[in-house]
């Protein structure tokens, strides 16, 4: 058995004054060392070794150690997720209170995230731009309901170049109000409509409870902005945006996400309507993952962004706003991730296959870091991301429970008797133990390429299907009051029939502490009966606890 030696977190998760002060929250529980032993202490992927790497793991026993591991998700979910952002070094705790630096394999998910909605913003008609961060105070109290909504969370500057400033400024929380000060100069006539841009940009929002990627004082997000002549093509465009990241939820992140209308309670500050894509993460808890906002005319009224139509008449425009963020990381974690780290989706990894040569002797070595170089160059030549873990300095065990906590869904082994005989030891990381993994694949190009691309297309399958699986069967229809409360007392979501008051919605926050996530798209026909009234209701709703 070969045991992963991890940097030691102590320093970013211990539960000391300073740390506490940061993510108080989220440090509740303290993250216990203990000694790797038995099968809690094996990578998946070493429980069935090879003829080639055996003696290496071997030998491998006699440098255990005693280090800090992954916290079981059954056991605290929380501890179990700060611990794989530690040891995937997706990131760490920034000097400030609720921030964070994201790290440069963090970085590169998001970076993932970012290529594809770029393309798709762009065969939607958008053009990527960027406004200031620092936005006049006054532009936030112009649209009543927004300023009401972000008033707490906003950060103010005060004070800059050593004076008092004449009018304190607000450090982006959202862009809505400086979008709809240019939008003013920009749109004049219906000529100038529809007017769509991104914005790729940080947002500042002073949380008071924070967990890292899902609720931090500073994130990372793109913001759409469009303008348009009618509230029609407003409703289409809104419309559009949340099926553009409900696709990316599926097709890339293989997120199975829930995409609904939110309700009035839940709608965004200075929206007419919110839709929103929710998802189910391993706690049964909700993560809202991206928002469309249909907001009318609410800012164009505000700011008084008027364009002159085809009639000659001055008309207000009508606007949407849309958003993903950083917190998707967040929810790539918490659905797919198991006891042994991460488990990315292929098609977001930074590295979709590592190759770990192994060798024994030194003249064993030199053959089979060409064969490894050699199989590099043929995958990369694929449009594969690879990487070769060639570094002496750490044991093939160590790198197979390393490269297994960053969550890569390939690995390939090349040893002395695999160079002799042309193939390679391909295994899975979503499979764990004989059924994940297979000996004897060929070297030659075409059959390898050929296997691999057909493993990366199963792993994004079943990563889907197993996530479908488990949000299906954590989501219970209930017609009655008592049978919400039970389903939510459950840790479950409840879905039911839903038309009483907001009022009566804040009753249900209140006394089970679950939300309307949404009233989804999808469906059932027919009238139904409300579950808190009884009175008729057209739609069911869909609630939960949530993040």
């Amino acid at each position: 058995m070969v045991v992963l030696r991890l940097p030691s977190l102590s320093s970013l998760f211990s539960p000391s004054a300073a740390i506490s002060r940061r993510f108080p929250e989220v440090l509740r529980s303290r993250h216990h060392v203990r000694r790797f032993s038995g099968v809690s202490a094996q990578s998946t992927a070493e429980k069935e070794a090879s003829p080639e790497t055996e003696p290496v793991r071997v030998a491998a026993q006699k440098d255990r150690i005693e280090d800090q591991s992954v916290t079981p998700r059954s056991q605290d979910f929380n501890a179990w997720y700060l611990d794989v952002i530690a040891n995937a070094e997706l990131a760490d705790y920034g000097p400030v209170r609720g921030t964070m630096v994201i790290r440069p394999y963090g970085y590169a998910i998001w970076e993932a995230i970012q290529d594809y909605l770029n393309v798709k913003f762009k065969e939607t008609g958008h053009s990527n731009m960027y406004f200031p961060q620092f936005i006049p105070y006054s532009f936030i109290e112009k649209e009543a309901s927004h300023v009401e909504g972000f008033s707490p969370e906003l950060a103010l500057v005060t004070i800059g170049g050593g004076k008092e400033l004449e009018e304190k400024l607000v450090v982006r929380p959202t862009s809505e109000t400086i979008v709809n000060h240019m939008f003013t100069q920009w749109i004049h006539s219906y000529r100038d409509l529809p007017l769509m841009i991104n914005q790729w940009a940080n947002v500042t929002r002073w949380e008071m409870r924070t967990k890292p990627f899902v609720r931090t004082l500073e994130f990372l997000w793109q913001e759409g902005h469009t303008a348009h002549a009618t509230p029609e093509e407003a409703e289409k465009e809104a419309l559009q945006m949340i099926d553009v990241y409900t696709k990316f939820a599926y097709e890339q992140a293989a997120i199975p996400v829930i995409t609904g209308r939110k309700s009035k309670v839940e709608t965004f500050a200075g929206a007419v309507r919110t839709y929103t894509i929710e998802a189910m993460m391993g706690d049964r808890k909700a993560l809202q993952a991206g928002t469309s906002h249909n907001l009318g005319q609410n800012f164009s009224r505000a700011f008084g962004t008027q364009f002159t139509d085809e009639n000659g008449q001055r008309q207000h425009i009508w606007q949407t706003s849309w958003a993903v963020s950083t917190r998707f990381i967040g929810g790539i974690i918490m659905t797919h991730g198991d006891d042994a780290g991460l488990m990315l989706p292929p098609k977001i990894a930074p590295i979709q296959v590592v190759i770990i040569p192994i060798w024994k002797k030194a003249d064993e070595k030199t053959g089979v870091l060409n064969a490894a170089s050699s199989v590099t160059e043929v995958l990369k030549s694929a449009n594969i991301k690879v990487k070769v873990d060639d570094s002496d300095q750490r044991t093939p065990g160590w790198k197979f429970n390393f490269w297994e906590m960053k969550g890569v869904p390939l690995r390939i082994e090349i040893g002395p008797r695999d160079v002799s005989s042309g193939s390679v030891v391909i295994s899975r990381r979503d499979v764990p133990g004989k059924q994940g993994k297979v000996f004897g694949i060929s070297m030659e190009p075409s059959i390898l390429v050929a296997y691999v691309k057909d493993k990366l297309d199963e792993i994004q399958s079943s990563l889907l299907e197993r996530a479908t699986s488990y949000r299906d069967s954590n989501i219970v229809d209930v017609s009655s009051y008592d049978e919400l409360k039970e389903a939510i007392s459950q840790g479950k979501w409840a879905r039911g029939p839903w038309s009483a008051s907001d009022a009566e919605e804040l009753r249900v926050k209140e006394e089970t502490g679950a939300t309307i996530r949404c009233f989804p798209f999808e469906q059932p026909q027919g009238m139904k009966t409300c579950l808190m009234t009884g009175d008729p209701a057209e739609e069911v709703a869909l609630f939960a606890k949530s993040y």
